[in-house]
């Protein structure tokens, strides 16, 4: 099994991410062994790319880049201002990736989280091909910086248009600076052979989030998890595993995510403790 970096979301203990609290839990994950700050860009001006950038090098940290996909930012079944206003937003956080390090933007770059409609095989096909054209302008200039964008299947009940690994790869098709983001709580939901179906993602992996199987620490949980992660090495996929999970601190985000109890002792402990298990499941 491959060395990799590890990871953890800033989701973790706050939303949204200030330079204040990024600048704080840079120094607090570094000092743990983290080799990875991953950052979402809820809104364009929450946090300064450069002087992430400058934090990060300080605490030898690389980083990660999540899009965040609120109603109001969608790429298929809307109307063209609102995808040119979605494009414009995933532009933005390409150069935050690019400012930062980060070869990668992931997240759902389809729909918003929690918009649900029914679509007959016509429909979905339709959908599809409207995604890839909405994508196109978004990946062309993530491709002239550099990044990649790693569009992410969510489980049934935050969207209807891409749940599992295969369906994404027939919506993302050939296109090019574009990939698969695996977040292990969604496919243990929807996959019925997790391993099977990132081996089916065979070099186009693009990204890696894990977490238990509520949203807790890995390992604190069912999954077999060696059998995955052999199976992300059998993927290609060379990048980090970063642990994603949420704080029910902030009402907006618990809402999104249904974090309706603690998933450990405390915040800190998903991160530390999750780290430690990976080291171990790891060789």
């Amino acid at each position: 099994m491959t060395e990799r970096p590890l990871g953890v979301n800033t989701w973790v203990w706050t939303s949204p991410l200030t330079d204040a609290t990024l600048a704080a839990l840079a120094a607090k994950v570094a000092g743990w062994g983290f080799g990875v700050l991953e950052l979402p860009v809820e809104n364009p001006d929450d946090w300064d790319p450069r002087r992430a950038a400058r934090v990060l090098a300080d605490h030898g940290l690389t980083a990660t880049v999540c899009l965040v996909m609120p109603p109001g930012r969608e790429l298929v079944a809307t109307d063209p201002a609102t995808i040119r206003s979605t494009q414009d937003y995933l532009r933005h956080v390409v150069d935050a990736a690019a400012t930062v390090g980060s070869p990668v933007i992931a997240g759902p770059a389809y729909a918003s989280v929690g918009r649900t409609w029914r679509l007959s095989p016509g429909e979905r096909t339709a959908a599809y091909a409207q995604l890839r054209e909405s994508l196109a302008p978004v990946l062309d200039h993530a491709g002239a910086s550099g990044v990649r964008v790693a569009v992410e299947p969510l489980n049934r009940y935050e969207t209807s248009l891409l749940n599992t690994i295969d369906q994404t790869l027939e919506a993302i098709g050939e296109l090019p600076h574009c990939g698969v983001a695996l977040d292990l709580y969604h496919q243990n939901i929807e996959e019925t052979d997790i391993p099977a179906a990132i081996r089916a993602a065979t070099g186009r992996v693009a990204h890696v989030q894990v977490c238990g199987n509520d949203r807790g620490a890995p390992g604190a949980d069912h999954l077999d998890w060696p059998a995955i992660l052999a199976a992300v090495d059998d993927a290609g996929y060379p990048g980090p595993l970063c642990i994603e999970s949420f704080t029910a601190e902030n009402a907006t985000i618990a809402t999104a995510a249904s974090i309706w109890r603690p998933l450990a002792a405390s915040q800190d402990a998903i991160a530390v403790d999750g780290l430690t298990f990976l080291r171990t499941v790891m060789p």
